[in-house]
C-alpha cells in the first residue's frame, strides 16, 4: 500500500498544479478507500459500488465530491480514467459567525501583542488558516495597509486590505518580536517553527473560551464573519469577492442570501414613492 500510495503521490505532484495540502489530502483520501475495499488493486467494478454508495451516503456534499475527485485522479494515473457525475451542490446559508461585538471582545482579551496580531490580522483580512501560516513580513505592506497573499488557493496570488487599527498592531508586534523581510510573520515560541493551521486553531479556541463564547470557534469563522460584517455595513459584493479571494462570484453571492436584512435595508432606501 505505502508503495502505491508514494507512486500516486510523485504522479500528482508530476502532472498537477496542486497545492501539498490538496494532495495530501488526497493521498488521505485513497488511504481509506484502499482500507475500505481491503485491496490497493481495486476493480472498476470495486470503484463504482464504491461510489454508488458514497453518493447515496449521509456525508456532506464536499466529503463526497473531493473522494470522487481522488477516485478519478487516481484512476487516471493507472491508466483506467474512470470519469463520475457529481452530486448536484446544495444551496446553503452562512450561519456560522462572529459578531463584531464578539469579535472586539476576544480580541481585547488578548493577553500579549502577538495574540493580538495573530487574531486582529484573522478578524480584518478575512484570510485563510493556511494563508496566514505562510504569510512572510515581506508580504506585507503597512503604508499602504495591505498584504500579499503568495499562492492562495488555487495557487492565486492576490492582494488583501486591512484596516489601519490592525496595522499598527502588527507594528508593535514587529517591534516586539522582530525578524527579517523572508521570515514569516508568526512562529511557534519555542523553537521557532512555521505555524501550522492547528497551531491557529488552538489559539482561537483558547480565546473564544476565554470570554465565554459557548460555540465551536475556529479560524475560518473569522473569514466568513468578516465578509458578513461587511456586507452588514454596506459593502458591495465584489468589494468582498476580491477581499476574500473567491475566484466565482456565486461563492460570494451565498453571503448575500444568508444576510436578509441587508436585502431589507437596501429596499427600503430604494423603494419608489408610490404615496
Amino acid at each position: 500500500m505505502i508503495y502505491e500510495i508514494q507512486n500516486f503521490e510523485r504522479d500528482l505532484k508530476l502532472n498537477t498544479n496542486l497545492m501539498p495540502i490538496t494532495i495530501n489530502a488526497h493521498l488521505g483520501n485513497i488511504n481509506r478507500i484502499f482500507r475500505i475495499l481491503h485491496t490497493v488493486s481495486p476493480t472498476n467494478q470495486q470503484i463504482e459500488n464504491y461510489v454508488l454508495e458514497l453518493k447515496f451516503s449521509q456525508y456532506s456534499y464536499n466529503h463526497i465530491v473531493n473522494n470522487i475527485v481522488t477516485i478519478e485522479k487516481y484512476t487516471s494515473f493507472n491508466g483506467r480514467k474512470l470519469i463520475f457525475a457529481k452530486p448536484k451542490k446544495p444551496k446553503r446559508l452562512i450561519k456560522d459567525f462572529l459578531s463584531e461585538a464578539e469579535i472586539s471582545l476576544m480580541i481585547s482579551s488578548c493577553r500579549n501583542i502577538r495574540e493580538k496580531g495573530i487574531l486582529s490580522l484573522l478578524a480584518y483580512s478575512g484570510i485563510r488558516n493556511s494563508e496566514l501560516c505562510n504569510l512572510k513580513v515581506s508580504d506585507l505592506d503597512l503604508g499602504e495597509n495591505t498584504l500579499r497573499v503568495v499562492k492562495g488557493k488555487n495557487c492565486k496570488d492576490r492582494i488583501v486590505n486591512i484596516s489601519s487599527e490592525c496595522t499598527k498592531i502588527l507594528i508593535k508586534y514587529l517591534s516586539k518580536y522582530p525578524r527579517g523581510d523572508s521570515d514569516f510573520l508568526f512562529t511557534t515560541l519555542v523553537k521557532n517553527n512555521k505555524y501550522q493551521p492547528g497551531d491557529l486553531r488552538k489559539i482561537v479556541k483558547v480565546l473564544s473560551r476565554r470570554v465565554g463564547i459557548d460555540r465551536r470557534i475556529f479560524p475560518h469563522m473569522f473569514r466568513t464573519s468578516l465578509a458578513s460584517n461587511l456586507l452588514k455595513r454596506g459593502a458591495g459584493i465584489i468589494t468582498i469577492k476580491e477581499q476574500l479571494g473567491h475566484s466565482d462570484l456565486s461563492s460570494t453571492l451565498i453571503y448575500l442570501s444568508s444576510c436578509p436584512q441587508r436585502a431589507k435595508s437596501e429596499y427600503d432606501h430604494f423603494k419608489p414613492a408610490y404615496v
